[in-house]
């Protein structure tokens, strides 16, 4: 749940990982639902990231944002994919951890982007 830039952050996720696309939008209409949403904002977005399907919608006017309570974990394939991702979602975000060597993995990062939402990534055998 976005507040007003869900396009702009699909767009940017699906540029990120193969096998990913937009596979559809509907945009808010001066005849949509009612509520507080913008004319030409995200109604409903259906898009894939590495072939896992997700959704996003634009929402006004909570008292809520994104947490990183919950967090999308990425196991990468290579010591590159992974700092690719990191430096991408680390442009305009803050490190929650950055890129380490923790003792539970070879390679991880934690990342909350420029768009609120958290990541998680990881290369290499989790251990306990």
């Amino acid at each position: 749940m976005f507040e007003g830039n869900a396009e702009e952050a699909i767009t940017f996720y699906t540029t990120l990982f193969d096998d990913s696309e937009i596979l559809s939008i509907t945009y808010s209409g001066p005849d949509g639902p009612a509520g507080p949403r913008a004319e030409g904002t995200v109604q409903r977005a259906l898009f894939t990231l590495n072939g896992q399907q997700y959704m996003a919608i634009d929402s006004f006017g909570h008292d809520f944002t994104f947490t990183p309570a919950i967090s999308l974990f990425v196991q990468c394939e290579s010591e590159e994919e992974l700092t690719r991702l990191y430096n991408e979602l680390m442009e305009g975000g803050t490190a929650a951890m950055p890129l380490d060597d923790y003792g539970f993995s070879k390679k991880f990062g934690w990342v909350q982007d420029r768009f609120g939402i958290s990541w998680q990534l990881n290369y290499g055998e989790l251990t306990n």
